[in-house]
């Protein structure tokens, strides 16, 4: 027996382009007893959908059952009362990891990283004021600025041009 419609059918089928007819057509003849051997594979696809039809029909008596079962057992409330602190407490939490943490790596870092104590590398003791003008304080100041500066631009010159741009002139001092 030919079954050219029924492969068309399925093609059509496969692609969405069946009507409702059509597909009628298919589950009528895929429920059928004596389905080829070649299109045996689609039968469940087809026969699936009216056997759930049939399956899935609620009887008369739901509603009634299911009130039974839940009129039984009266559901619990579980309400409380959040305030301000159990709400804040996530961040006092984290607020206590740092300050721990702050507090374990300024240990470690003088305990272990700062080999002079706190000291400073300035001696106080032979420190002396050797300017009583002011003026002449700033332009010694001013002075020395420039020759750092100077030095600065030159470093910056040499580490960029090679050793042939690194000419120093003096500015007169």
């Amino acid at each position: 027996m030919d079954y050219k419609y029924i492969e068309q059918l399925l093609e059509r089928y496969w692609q969405c382009e069946t009507s409702l007819e059509e597909e009628q057509i298919l589950r009528a003849f895929f429920s059928q007893k004596s389905v080829p051997a070649h299109l045996r594979q689609y039968a469940a696809l087809f026969t699936y959908s009216r056997g759930e039809r049939e399956e899935q029909v609620l009887g008369d008596d739901f509603d009634s059952r299911i009130l039974a079962l839940t009129a039984d057992k009266p559901a619990p409330v579980r309400a409380r009362a959040v305030n301000m602190r159990s709400r804040l407490m996530p961040l006092f939490k984290a607020a206590a990891v740092v300050a721990i943490t702050l507090t374990i790596g300024n240990a470690a870092r003088i305990s272990v990283g700062d080999s002079r104590g706190g000291r400073d590398d300035i001696n106080y003791t032979g420190y002396k004021d050797t300017y009583t003008d002011p003026a002449v304080a700033y332009d010694e100041v001013e002075s020395a600025l420039e020759l750092v500066s100077e030095g600065i631009s030159s470093a910056d010159t040499a580490s960029v041009g090679g050793s042939a741009g690194a000419q120093h002139t003096d500015s007169g001092r």
